[in-house]
């Protein structure tokens, strides 16, 4: 795909959605990094049933620390893989409160650091890069299953795993839609160019896109 074309198409996805964000509920960058976190595997509709319940009664890691691994799972418990994510979790808020006591966790403070993020159990560049983005403003582009079959079917930024597909995405997106991209291609994945068969006819790149078995819907 061409440079103009790139530009077209995320030209025409930022006019379609100025100011895009994730669609997990969060109020402070813990948040966030736990919503994050328990969402592999998992839908974000599914994450904010639970954390709309943890949120009010634990949102810091002392007092998800202090819910303890057992207390954690009652409330992720409708979560894929919640077993794991609960003691990750748990884990993390221990080292946060160890490592970190320069900063006001009580009120959601976490590291700035790509290198401290992937420290933490569970974390790994996806969700650091959905952090640092997202809650920091960094121009990094997190790519999970939506964002590679979106680059890789319309050709934006092709690639034969995540690792490449991000590597390709941060060489040829300008710096203009950097920020955003992450969140206008999981969105367009997410609803228009979905897995089973894309609403091509619904779509608003669709003259751009290089996907050569294009549907009517």
């Amino acid at each position: 795909m061409n440079k103009n074309k790139r530009i077209e198409i995320l030209t025409r996805l930022r006019d379609d959605n100025p100011n895009p964000t994730t669609e997990l509920n969060f109020s402070t960058p813990f948040e966030l990094l736990v919503a994050v976190t328990l969402s592999a595997q998992a839908t974000d509709v599914g994450v904010n049933k639970a954390t709309d319940k943890l949120f009010p009664v634990a949102n810091t890691p002392k007092k998800i620390f202090d819910l303890g691994v057992d207390g954690l799972k009652d409330y992720i418990k409708t979560i894929g893989l919640f077993n794991s994510k609960a003691q990750n979790v748990h884990k993390a808020c221990a080292i946060l409160l160890e490592q970190y006591p320069q900063l006001d966790l009580d009120q959601g403070e976490i590291p700035e650091s790509r290198e401290a993020l992937e420290a933490l159990p569970g974390v790994g560049r996806k969700t650091a890069n959905v952090v640092l983005n997202t809650a920091f403003g960094w121009p990094t582009i997190a790519v999970d299953t939506h964002i590679f079959r979106v680059s890789n079917r319309t050709k934006l930024a092709m690639g034969k795993n995540v690792d490449l597909v991000e590597q390709k995405l941060l060489k040829v997106v300008p710096k203009a839609f950097k920020q955003d991209v992450h969140h206008w291609l999981i969105l367009h994945g997410r609803y228009t160019c979905v897995a089973r068969k894309p609403r091509c006819g619904a779509c608003i790149i669709e003259d751009l896109c290089e996907f050569k078995e294009k549907t009517s819907d």
